[in-house]
């Protein structure tokens, strides 16, 4: 499988780069901004575009709003976690009122989902 930059998506990501929630913002300025290994904003991947990607780690964190738990929502994330899972790439999905509730709690799961995907691939 190849995996393709959509040209099509470029805009659009763009414009996520620069509308992010106040949930996508606390994490990339308080953490993964500045975090060793490095993470991409708004990654397109295919036809999807990712909150956050680690090309390292193949890992890809999405940050969650209501919108994700109604039923369209949920199907479309499925088919987005198979398709990536298809490159090899691991999906950590994590709700936005954890982010604001338990910052450091996200930070340290995301860490160790880090570190455990690095140490797979040694």
């Amino acid at each position: 499988m190849e995996r393709k930059h959509n040209k099509k998506l470029v805009p659009l990501a763009k414009s996520l780069r620069k509308n992010m929630t106040k949930e996508e913002r606390h994490l990339w300025y308080d953490f993964l901004r500045n975090y060793p290994i490095r993470f991409i904003r708004q990654k397109i991947l295919g036809g999807y575009i990712a909150d956050f990607y680690c090309a390292k780690a193949n890992l890809v964190i999405e940050l969650d709003g209501s919108q994700h738990y109604e039923n369209n929502g949920n199907e479309y994330d499925k088919e987005r976690t198979e398709y990536l899972k298809g490159y090899g790439i691991t999906v950590v999905r994590i709700s936005n009122s954890d982010v604001m509730r338990n910052f450091e709690g996200v930070c340290t799961y995301i860490d160790n989902m880090i570190k455990q995907s690095l140490s797979q691939q040694s």
